[in-house]
């Protein structure tokens, strides 16, 4: 009797083992909370947007997403945790193109972003305006631009982060200005710390992206701003002025380290899919002033290797002026 409940046991527990090893047990992932870096410090558009999203994703992962922000050189601190991370489909990474794609023109980083990384999708993009407070002397571009060249050096410009997502298109806008040797550079570890820091007073412009504009109120006053048509009534935009229309668009993109399991990474696409038509989530990224721009991600990897070779020509431009 006892050799047949020994015989039950094993075979339920080699039975168990079968199940847990089929493609439905695999399917049951997340079975536990995931964990999104994102390599800036807080209050930043990723942030803003972070905090939309993760909102809502529960309701369709089943999981909670939690946001570790890690700033730090030049997000390299954030992305090379995220690029040793475990492919297991529990860290992710939300980052942009200038860290994934411009870095590498600049710097000599610790890991391949392209080896390292697979898109799972990105979120939407986003176009920066030149802001400063609003008792500023300056009411037009034109005037910062003027005043700059009158006065090399004393114009402080407070920017993210060498390289990245501010400080990488207000070189080619300060280029084309003919501003770029006079204006003092000050990085900050992200957009949220390099708005502290202006509107602190310690620089006189910076550059933001509409989520963190609105959220200001009457505190700051737009000058110039990027895209086809201006966000804002009355400021002209770059292409309105003269300049490179392209100039400052950053799309916010979540990554997955390579190895990620196909069943999890598939998983994650069509979560994000799925939450373009949540109504919470609408409501919510409307309300902080983005857009829906969803671009998934097999779509977006064919963009990446068009974006390395765009950003190695603008470097390759800016070093010869």
């Amino acid at each position: 009797m006892r050799s047949r409940n020994l015989l039950t046991s094993l075979v339920g527990a080699v039975l168990a083992l079968g199940i847990m090893s089929t493609p439905d047990a695999r399917a049951q992932y997340p079975e536990k909370p995931i964990t999104m870096i994102i390599p800036l410090g807080a209050g930043g558009s990723h942030d803003r947007n972070a905090r939309v999203f993760t909102s809502v994703v529960p309701d369709i992962l089943g999981q909670p997403i939690i946001v570790k922000l890690m700033p730090g050189a030049s997000g390299q601190t954030g992305t090379a945790a995220a690029a040793t991370a475990k492919a297991d489909g529990y860290t992710l990474l939300f980052t942009h193109n200038y860290f994934d794609q411009l870095q590498k023109h600049v710097k000599k980083l610790p890991y391949d972003t392209d080896k390292a990384f697979v898109t799972v999708g990105s979120i939407n993009s986003g176009e920066f305006s030149v802001i400063v407070r609003a008792d500023s002397p300056f009411k037009k571009w034109q005037d910062l631009v003027d005043y700059a060249k009158a006065n090399p050096g004393k114009l402080k410009f407070a920017h993210s982060g060498n390289w990245g997502a501010t400080h990488s298109p207000a070189l080619q806008l300060f280029t084309e200005a003919g501003i770029a040797d006079k204006v003092v550079m000050v990085p900050y570890k992200g957009g949220g710390p390099s708005l502290r820091g202006f509107l602190a007073g310690e620089a006189d412009f910076t550059f933001q992206f509409i989520s963190t504009i609105l959220a200001q109120g009457d505190k700051v006053r737009v000058l110039i701003s990027a895209g086809t048509k201006s966000a804002f009534p009355g400021v002209p935009t770059f292409k309105d002025l003269g300049y490179s229309a392209d100039i400052g668009k950053m799309y916010r993109v979540i990554m997955a380290p390579r190895d990620i399991p196909a069943d999890r990474l598939a998983k994650l696409q069509e979560a994000l899919i799925k939450l373009q038509e949540h109504k919470t989530y609408q409501r919510l990224i409307k309300a902080i002033g983005e857009k829906q721009e969803y671009i998934n991600g097999p779509e977006y990897e064919k963009m990446r290797p068009m974006q390395s070779a765009a950003y190695e020509k603008m470097i390759e431009g800016l070093k010869k002026k």
